[in-house]
């Protein structure tokens, strides 16, 4: 990754989500986010804003840790909120926190126990999310408008489609002429273009 960031001399770093595996941070003091990332990406060309959305491991740990800006001033590179928006001239980048989107996270956590605190109540939280996204993508004007979450909404891999996702965020990418939709979860490279875009 350093040699590509220096390569081509790169601004800021974008993470997909699932920051720190495998069941997000426990505190703020927890050892994880140095040896997981301050002491990992340490290419001086990586010494730039990561710009950063959570996943759903992150939301297996404690969610307002990984979110507190007390992490800032442990390493002033690390940027993370719920959602947001990054001007970068001609492009804007909005970043949405899909995890709590996906139902069966709620309904069939398996043996994991996930931290909804400022997710609830959620129907609240993700109608507040979509309005929210809705009116800064219509009000931007960049030239590209570009998506970040942590879920697929289409995808060919492991985890596959995201349904929750095809129906309440794609129409909303569709009608804003979103040009590009990027995510992690699923651990594959895909390209996915519409037919009719």
């Amino acid at each position: 990754m350093g040699e590509i960031g220096e390569k081509l001399d790169i601004d800021f770093v974008i993470s997909t989500g699932d920051n720190f595996y495998d069941n997000g941070l426990t505190s703020l003091h927890d050892p994880l986010f140095q040896d997981s990332f301050t002491n990992i990406y340490t290419a001086p060309s990586l010494q730039k804003p990561w710009y950063s959305v959570l996943g759903n491991h992150d939301y297996r740990g404690d969610v307002r840790a990984q979110l507190s800006p007390m992490l800032r001033a442990l390493d002033n590179r690390w940027v993370c909120m719920r959602s947001f928006i990054v001007n970068a001239e001609i492009v804007d980048l909005f970043f949405v926190d899909t995890t709590p989107f996906v139902d069966k996270y709620f309904i069939q956590p398996n043996k994991h126990v996930y931290d909804w605190s400022g997710v609830l109540p959620r129907q609240t939280y993700l109608n507040n999310l979509l309005k929210e996204l809705d009116v800064a993508l219509r009000e931007s004007v960049a030239k590209w408008k570009i998506v970040i979450g942590h879920h697929t909404i289409k995808s060919a891999g492991h985890h596959g489609n995201t349904i929750e996702l095809e129906k309440h965020l794609l129409p909303i990418l569709q009608a804003n002429e979103v040009d590009l939709y990027v995510n992690g979860h699923d651990h594959c490279l895909e390209h996915i273009s519409s037919v009719d875009r």
